[in-house]
């Protein structure tokens, strides 16, 4: 019984998730893409205290793949220019850093990364009023 009530509330989850990024906006779609990784490096921590080996290299490789594909993938170089560069320079030092995190199970390495994407993440959220966002945002719907 609670294997199927577990079943169900994934699969409501995934619906809700999958609905979300569809009518999502670009800005959005950032923001989501943040939040995953900060949490999937939340989960980390805690399997890293908990000594859970696999859960805790699952939850740091989720946090790399969205930092990898998803937030530095999202980045074009040609239009961004320095900033993206650096930005994704920073993607990179990130993804190190998590590699390092997990071979040598050092929490401080993953907090320092989740509070790098904190810092994004807030940035990113200061810049959603931006008249150019808005403007961007209304065009993707």
């Amino acid at each position: 019984m609670f294997a199927a009530t577990k079943n169900f509330a994934q699969n409501y989850a995934t619906v809700g998730v999958e609905t979300g990024v569809a009518a999502a906006s670009p800005h959005k779609l950032i923001l989501m893409l943040f939040d995953g990784a900060i949490l999937a490096l939340s989960s980390a921590t805690t399997h890293m205290a908990e000594h859970n080996i696999n859960e805790k290299g699952r939850s740091i490789s989720k946090a790399i793949d969205i930092i990898i594909n998803g937030l530095r993938a999202s980045l074009d170089l040609e239009v961004g220019g320095e900033l993206a560069e650096r930005l994704y320079a920073l993607y990179d030092y990130m993804s190190a850093r998590l590699l390092h995190a997990n071979l040598h199970n050092d929490a401080a390495a993953i907090e320092e990364v989740s509070r790098l994407l904190g810092e994004l993440k807030a940035a990113w959220e200061e810049i959603a009023d931006d008249p150019a966002v808005v403007s961007a945002n209304r065009a993707a719907a």
